[in-house]
């Protein structure tokens, strides 16, 4: 269906040898290795790093160490870097040092010659979409971090990520992963949640267990149809045209001339569109 990285979270670091370089601990033995398999199959490796002393769930990060890190990362083949800022806030806690982080990795990724997407998890503090793309960043979350539940996908989704300046080629919107596969929502939620992600021009990552797909879920995921209308060349995010009440109507225009239209009613009773 199209799908093409493969992304290691938080959670793989080991500690750092006595020249300074990170390695990766007992449960990721090889690295490169693992890139290496990885690409075989016609797919790319993602990483996972933050700016801060520790990551979010307290391993090692990359605090002091940005290019030795960049250079480690392209030396083992990694394809996709999520730089999150979560516990790098003790370190960088305004939009100067936030910013003067994001670029400092940015460069370094750059530095090292081999090309990686660069996504920037800083929660979208500071206008990020207004500055993302200079400090070499290819995505950027606009939002924490999802759950598994109509409320969560529904506030990112309708109200949070609009918010932030319209996203295209080269430098998009994240609202972060699908939940579609976890079980806290029903088929149409999870259908409204695929739609809205695709009619927003969004990165579509797959965060559930994939070796527990079921039929439904399987379907969704792998909808042709949807997925070219967010993987669009034009790179238009789409947005709301009309709302009324909790019916809204969105239009995102197409490389080809045409344009998608989304109908999206919020509501828990049956409603009419009138076109």
């Amino acid at each position: 269906a199209g799908y093409r990285y493969v992304n290691i979270d938080d959670g793989w670091q080991g500690e750092r040898g006595a020249d300074g370089e990170l390695r990766p601990n007992a449960k990721f033995p090889d690295m490169k290795a693992l890139a290496d398999y990885v690409h075989a199959r016609g797919l790319k490796l993602g990483i996972y790093s933050s700016p801060g002393l520790k990551t979010c769930a307290g391993y090692t990060g990359s605090y002091g160490h940005v290019a030795q890190d960049a250079r480690t990362f392209a030396r083992w083949g990694v394809d996709y870097l999520k730089y999150d800022l979560c516990s790098g806030e003790w370190q960088y806690d305004n939009a100067d040092t936030v910013r003067r982080s994001y670029y400092e990795m940015g460069a370094a990724l750059k530095a090292t010659g081999r090309a990686i997407v660069y996504s920037l998890c800083e929660y979208g503090r500071f206008d990020v979409a207004s500055w993302g793309r200079a400090v070499g960043g290819h995505l950027w979350r606009t939002t924490g971090d999802i759950t598994d539940d109509y409320a969560s996908m529904s506030e990112i989704g309708f109200v949070r990520n609009p918010r932030f300046a319209p996203a295209g080629p080269g430098g998009w919107n994240d609202p972060d992963m699908l939940e579609i596969g976890n079980g806290g929502m029903s088929e149409d939620e999870y259908r409204t949640h695929l739609t809205l992600w695709a009619m927003s021009a969004a990165p579509l990552m797959m965060g559930h267990d994939v070796r527990r797909t079921g039929p439904a879920a399987l379907a969704l995921l792998s909808n042709r149809a949807v997925i070219a209308i967010d993987q669009d060349a034009a790179g238009v995010q789409g947005k709301a045209v009309r709302v009324a009440g909790k019916q809204e109507v969105w239009t995102k225009r197409l490389a080809d001339g045409g344009v998608a239209i989304a109908l999206f009613n919020r509501g828990e009773q049956p409603a009419r569109f009138a076109m």
